[in-house]
């Protein structure tokens, strides 16, 4: 006997609904057109196409006709999931059981949705093509995106022994910016201001930051709106596992990783691809996760001059140090210093506000001692009073900036002031992560 669910309900609406007997046609058409791709791999089904199908078999059924369109344009029965902006994230997770989302500010929630095994494949091959990647027996986990962003992981059997599943990360159509995060609290005016004075270095010593924090944070969304304080002057390479960054710079090199095939080869790894971007002559190189090996490379280059930044699960910022430092990353403690700052970044469970997001630390490495790295504590967040606090007596980068700038640390403290205030001044109103970038590049003209 299953146990019902005591989770909220999401019912999706103007959703396609068949009868028996339309659900046989349906399949039968849709079969068909499956058959006519694989004879004839140039294909490409269009509306009237699906009209010819319908009325060699004598359907006329427009509620057929809309399902076949809407999977010819999309992802079925999903696909009202997909175009919900609410949503964070929405999971499959096997056949004729109900799909799973989270949404937004109501969290985990169950859907009225049940896919069939042949409805699941349908979508992983559909995401698998768009991708040109392959999921059969030999590889049984695909990671892709959407065309719209959102990051797709699946699996098939014998990987999930229930069935195929599918987990996709949805991102909202309107890119966040700093002014959202602002807004939201999950950083303030003066750690903005704090990070636009370190990121773009008032161009005589830019920092380089990890952002660290655990699944859904929102680490990505925070390394993706900080990237607006960089230069516009600057040349920037990407290097993702999937793409999801959207850097509102022209002069960018997006760069993804690419799989094995069948025959185990043909792996573009993110190692490769880093130490590929160090010949392209690049001002800022931003990682969008380390785990491996390449971490090791990424902090060569910050040491040999590079500017970077990155994201890392991590729960600390000491946690963040031991995982650099550990199998399968293997950086060498020296080598840490070449971190200006780690900034830590969580999902908490408010009990009056539910599901927030919040920059917990802000630490500084400050060097060496017994083999160790030390960190300064910059910002610190206070759970009682949902407030992150400036802690920071001074800040080594900071007293960098001023010295190679000529500024005293008075004057510097100045133009932070007055950046936060610039910040809170261009608040209220919505915008692009372009319109966003165009305010930055405005601030000395004010």
């Amino acid at each position: 006997m299953k146990r019902k669910s005591n989770l909220p309900r999401y019912t999706t609406i103007n959703r396609v609904e068949l009868s028996k007997k339309e659900e046989e046609e349906y399949q039968k058409i849709k079969e068909e057109i499956i058959q006519k791709k694989i004879n004839d791999e140039n294909f490409n089904i269009q509306q009237n196409d699906i009209k010819e199908f319908m009325a060699q078999e004598a359907i006329s059924s427009q509620k057929i006709f809309n399902k076949l369109t809407d999977d010819l344009k999309g992802f079925g029965k999903i696909d009202s999931l997909l175009k919900d902006d609410n949503l964070e994230e929405i999971m499959i997770i096997g056949s004729n059981k109900p799909v799973y989302i989270y949404h937004r500010t109501m969290g985990m929630m169950i859907t009225d949705i049940n896919l069939t095994e042949i409805e699941i494949k349908q979508i992983i091959n559909k995401i698998a093509n768009y991708v040109q990647r392959k999921i059969d027996k030999q590889t049984p986990i695909l990671d892709a995106r959407l065309p719209d962003g959102s990051r797709v992981n699946a699996t098939i059997p014998p990987v999930t022994a229930d069935g195929s599943t599918i987990t996709i990360r949805k991102f909202k159509k309107e890119q966040l910016t700093i002014f959202d995060l602002i807004n939201s609290n999950t950083l303030t005016a003066h750690l903005a201001a704090f990070l636009w004075i370190n990121i773009d270095g008032l161009n005589v010593r830019p920092a380089n930051i990890i952002i660290s924090g655990g699944t859904g944070s929102g680490k990505t969304t925070t390394l993706n709106t900080i990237s607006s304080f960089i230069p516009e002057q600057e040349r920037i390479i990407t290097i993702e596992d999937t793409l999801e960054l959207q850097i509102p710079q022209e002069h960018v090199i997006r760069t993804e990783t690419r799989p094995s095939n069948i025959e185990g080869k043909g792996e573009i790894s993110m190692d490769v691809l880093l130490k590929n971007s160090l010949r392209q002559r690049p001002d800022r190189i931003i990682v969008g996760e380390v785990r491996s090996k390449e971490a090791m490379t990424l902090f060569g280059a910050l040491n040999t001059g590079h500017s970077g930044m990155g994201t890392l699960h991590a729960n600390s910022t000491h946690e963040t140090i031991t995982r650099l430092t550990s199998p399968p990353m293997n950086v060498p403690s020296i080598m840490i210093n070449s971190i200006d700052f780690i900034l830590m970044q969580n999902r908490i469970y408010h009990p009056e506000k539910g599901i927030i997001r919040r920059v917990t630390e802000v630490s500084e490495v400050v060097g060496m001692e017994s083999d160790k790295p030390q960190l300064n504590n910059i910002y610190k967040y206070n759970f009682a009073s949902d407030t992150l606090e400036f802690t920071a007596v001074s800040s080594i980068a900071m007293n960098e900036i001023a010295s190679m700038k000529g500024l005293s640390n008075k004057e510097l403290l100045n133009e932070l002031r007055e950046r936060e205030k610039y910040l809170l001044k261009n608040i209220n109103n919505k915008r692009s992560i372009y319109e966003t970038k165009d305010i930055m590049n405005k601030f000395h003209d004010s």
